[in-house]
């Protein structure tokens, strides 16, 4: 049985989650953005992308460097979402096979 404060913490980080999600439609469903706007709005994924992989970059684990550098090489030449599954992919193979 799942423990009550477990619980309550998925809840509200779902809950989090969707509201930041949603916010930014909420927020902006109104509004023309300026060009400088949407070129930072277009760049937000990519950041995140990056957050998430940094910590690979001071890793010793063979398999999860192996799996940046695919990763880097895929991002060169494919668009977000085949780069994400690629490097996904890269490191959950990877780290099977290496360790």
């Amino acid at each position: 049985m799942i423990d009550a404060m477990t619980l309550l913490t998925i809840v509200l980080m779902a809950g989090v989650t969707y509201l930041s999600r949603i916010g930014g439609y909420v927020v902006l469903r109104n509004r023309v953005l300026s060009a400088r706007a949407t070129a930072v709005m277009e760049a937000a994924p990519g950041c995140v992308l990056i957050s998430v992989i940094a910590p690979a970059f001071v890793s010793r684990n063979p398999a999860d460097l192996a799996a940046l550098a695919v990763t880097f090489v895929a991002a060169t030449r494919f668009s977000m979402l085949p780069t994400v599954l690629i490097g996904v992919g890269a490191a959950g193979i990877l780290r099977h096979l290496i360790g």
